[in-house]
C-alpha cells in the first residue's frame, strides 16, 4: 500500500510554494511557527520583582491601615480626655448649683465656700460666673475684673459644653447651665471654666505617644512582611537553583521537596521535560529508522553499480523511488511532531477529506467515492496531517477495492473521539493479517505498484495526535474497514 502522489495532493508536499508577495532572496514560509525572540539583544523581557511588588502591596496596606487606625484611636483619646475634662467641670457647676440660694433682696449666694483655692487666686486658670435678667453678673475673685460672656443659650436646662477664645492667651473649656432656683423666678446662668492648658497637653502628649507607637509598629510589620516576603519565596528560588542544575548536571526531573503551591507548577515542568525527552528521544528513533530503511536502497545501487549491471538505469530509479517514500514517511512524522508541541489544532473533517477525495479521483477516475457524516465534525489534528492520513486510506482503499470506496465522517458520534470509517468492495484482509499490515514495508499484494509505507505513515501521525487506527471488516461493500478515532477539538487535554 502507498500514499498518494504529491501531484495530486499538495499537502504532502515539503517543499513550500513562494508567495509573489514574497521579497526577493527570503525563503518562503513553511507553515512552521516562527522564531520568538524576547527582546533586542536576548534577554528575557520582566514584569518587575515579585518581591517588590508584594512589598509594595504590603507597605501601602500597612501604610493606609495604620493612618485610619491612629487617626480613629486620636480621636477616641481625644474625646476620652475631654469628657474627663467636663466631668471635673460639671462636678464642679454641680457643687455650685447646690451651694447657691437666693437671699431676701432676690440675689445668688452661697450657703458653703467652694473648696477648690484657685478660684480665690486671680487668673488663677478656674473660674467661675453667675448671671441673670436684671441682675449683675457674679464671678469667682479668680476673674479678677475681666467678665466671661457667656453663649446665652437657654433653651433647655442640660448642660452645655464649648470652647471659647475671649481671654488673650488663654484658650477656655466652658460648662454652663441655665435654671431656676427655688424662690426665684429668674433664669440664672452658671458657668464654670478652665484653662484648657492641661488638656491640650494631655493631648498632645498622648499623639506623640501614638504617633511614635504607629511609627514603630509599622516598621515591625514591614519588616516581618519583608521577612515572610523573603522566606515565602524560597521555594521559587529553590526552583531556580533546580532548574539551573537541570541545564548543568543533564538532571530531567525536578525532585526536590516542594510546598502545595508550588508543587501543580514543578509538576508541570516535569511534564514539559518529559515530553521534550520524549521528542527528542522520538527524533533519534526516526533518525536511526531512516537511517536503516536507505541502507538497503543505498546497498542494492552500490552492488548494481559495482557489478555494471545492465538495468542499472531502472535500478536507480526503483531505490530512489523508495528512498523518497522512506524520507516522505518520516518527514510526515517529523511535521505532526512539530506541529503538535506548537498547540491544539482544528481541521474540519468534511472539509479536508472532501479536498482528498478530489484530488484521489484524478488519479482513480473509474473508482466511485462516496463521502457521507456530519460536516461540523471538528479534530484536533493539523490540516496537513489530516489530508495526509486521508489521502494515503482512500487512494489504498481506490487502488486495492473493486470500484467503489465509503467514506464516513463521525460514524460512532458522541464520545471524546471522532471516528471515521474508511470502506472498499476489494477483497479485504485476513484477520490473522490485520495487524501486520502496519508495518513498514508490509503489503498484501505485491503486483501493484507501492512501498507498503502509507499504512505504516497512517499509524504513526494518528499516534502522534493521541488517535489509534485498526482495520476490520466491512459490512456493507466486504471489503476493508479502516477505522479512525481522532480526538474531537476543543476538549481539555
Amino acid at each position: 500500500m502507498s500514499s498518494p502522489p504529491s501531484a495530486a495532493l499538495a499537502t504532502a508536499s515539503t517543499i513550500p510554494t513562494p508567495r509573489a508577495d514574497d521579497p526577493p532572496g527570503v525563503a518562503p514560509d513553511s507553515g512552521a511557527a516562527p522564531a520568538v525572540t524576547a527582546t533586542e539583544g536576548g534577554a528575557q523581557p520582566q514584569t518587575g520583582s515579585l518581591a517588590r511588588r508584594m512589598l509594595l502591596i504590603a507597605a501601602a496596606w500597612i501604610g493606609v491601615l495604620l493612618l485610619l487606625g491612629g487617626v480613629a484611636l486620636d480621636r477616641t483619646i481625644n474625646s476620652l480626655l475631654t469628657d474627663q475634662f467636663d466631668e471635673q467641670l460639671e462636678y464642679v457647676l454641680t457643687s455650685m448649683i447646690g451651694s447657691a440660694e437666693i437671699g431676701p433682696e432676690g440675689e445668688v449666694y452661697f450657703n458653703r465656700a467652694l473648696g477648690d483655692q484657685r478660684f480665690l487666686e486671680p487668673n488663677s486658670g478656674l473660674y467661675w460666673q453667675i448671671s441673670g435678667d436684671g441682675h449683675e453678673s457674679w464671678p469667682s475673685r479668680s476673674l479678677w475684673d475681666r467678665t466671661l460672656e457667656l453663649s446665652g443659650e437657654r433653651h433647655d436646662y442640660r448642660p452645655r459644653y464649648y470652647n471659647t477664645e475671649q481671654f488673650e492667651e488663654e484658650p477656655l473649656r466652658v460648662v454652663e447651665r441655665t435654671l431656676r432656683l427655688p424662690g426665684s423666678n429668674t433664669e440664672w446662668q452658671f458657668a464654670v471654666a478652665a484653662a484648657r492648658g492641661e488638656l491640650d497637653a494631655q493631648i498632645a502628649d498622648s499623639r506623640a505617644i501614638l504617633v511614635w507607637s504607629f511609627v514603630v509598629l509599622g516598621v515591625g510589620l514591614f519588616c516581618m512582611v519583608a521577612l515572610q516576603t523573603w522566606y515565602g519565596l524560597v521555594p521559587l528560588r529553590r526552583v531556580r537553583k533546580a532548574i539551573a542544575r537541570i541545564r548543568t548536571t543533564g538532571a530531567n526531573r525536578v525532585t526536590d521537596p516542594l510546598p502545595q503551591e508550588v508543587q501543580p507548577m514543578v509538576e508541570e515542568l516535569n511534564a514539559l521535560l518529559a515530553h521534550t525527552d520524549r521528542q527528542a528521544e522520538e527524533a533519534r528513533t526516526h533518525a536511526g529508522n531512516l537511517a536503516h530503511a536507505l541502507k538497503t536502497p543505498l546497498t542494492v545501487l552500490t552492488n548494481a553499480a559495482s557489478a555494471g549491471a545492465p538495468d542499472l538505469n531502472e535500478a536507480v530509479l526503483r531505490e530512489v523511488a523508495t528512498m523518497r517514500r522512506h524520507v516522505d514517511h518520516h518527514l510526515a512524522r517529523a511535521r505532526a511532531l512539530g506541529r503538535r508541541a506548537i498547540g491544539l489544532s482544528r481541521t474540519n473533517v468534511m472539509d479536508s477529506a472532501r479536498a482528498v477525495e478530489r484530488a484521489v479521483a484524478r488519479l482513480y477516475p473509474a473508482v466511485r467515492f462516496d463521502i457521507a457524516g456530519s460536516p461540523a465534525a471538528e479534530v484536533a489534528i493539523e490540516r496537513q496531517d489530516l489530508d495526509e492520513v486521508l489521502g494515503n486510506l482512500l487512494e489504498n482503499a481506490a487502488k486495492y477495492g473493486g470500484g467503489s470506496v465509503f467514506l464516513t465522517v463521525d460514524a460512532e458520534p458522541g464520545g471524546p473521539n471522532c471516528t471515521i470509517w474508511v470502506e472498499d468492495d476489494g477483497l479485504g484482509i485476513p484477520e490473522q493479517q490485520r495487524d501486520g499490515m502496519f508495518g513498514r514495508g508490509a503489503r498484501l499484494d505485491t503486483g501493484k505498484p507501492g512501498t507498503g509505507l502509507g499504512l505504516a505513515i497512517v499509524r504513526d501521525v494518528v499516534g502522534i495526535y493521541g488517535g489509534t487506527v485498526d482495520l476490520d471488516e466491512s459490512e456493507d461493500l466486504g471489503g476493508v474497514l479502516v477505522r479512525l478515532h481522532l480526538p474531537r477539538a476543543g476538549l481539555p487535554v
